[in-house]
């Protein structure tokens, strides 16, 4: 058994939403003395790095109530009750862009706060796009615009902080370094 694991001795549910779940959890220490952890439980994500057939890649600017600012990010959701992760990408791309792909290729899964959420991104290349005549649309909530840019315009947009989200800059610096790599 790993030296540096925290073992729950209590956990407490004290909120329950449409997405996410909150728990107090006490905790005993390596040390043997006990701390309090709050923890966010999350269903996962998907988030896809659409690249049309003129090397573009396909964005939304979407308005986030928690920044109370729009940001412009790849697409992404929420997996859905026993949805598979590529299911999920592809089901996201059609109702974010009005696209489908022809190729979806799995690039990496990460954490993205793991100090007190438990969110699992699967992320995606879509390639081979084709602009679907009648699209999936998107939620009833949901409200984008979309870009398509160039790389090197994406990465200005980042250094500029245009682009304000991890898991696009993630996936920005992915592409950007696979694409050095191949020179």
């Amino acid at each position: 058994m790993d030296h540096l694991i925290e073992k729950t001795i209590r956990q407490e549910k004290i909120f329950s939403g449409k997405v996410i779940q909150v728990y107090v959890e006490d905790v005993q220490l390596p040390n043997g003395n006990t701390s309090k952890r709050e923890i966010v439980k999350h269903p996962g994500a998907v988030a896809i790095l659409p690249l049309t057939n003129e090397g573009k890649l396909v964005l939304v600017r979407q308005y986030r109530k928690a920044l109370e600012r729009v940001l412009i990010e790849i697409p992404a959701g929420k997996l859905e009750k026993g949805e598979e992760p590529l299911a999920t990408a592809r089901r996201e791309l059609e109702e974010e862009t009005g696209y489908s792909a022809q190729s979806m290729r799995h690039l990496i899964s990460f954490y993205t706060s793991p100090g007190f959420a438990d969110e699992l991104v699967h992320l995606y290349v879509a390639e081979g796009l084709v602009k679907l005549e009648e699209a999936a649309g998107l939620d009833a909530d949901e409200f984008v615009d979309l870009l398509e840019v160039t790389l090197e315009e994406a990465l200005a947009m980042l250094e500029a902080k245009e682009i304000y989200d991890a898991k696009t800059a993630y996936a920005l610096q992915y592409l950007q370094l696979a694409r050095a790599l191949k020179k």
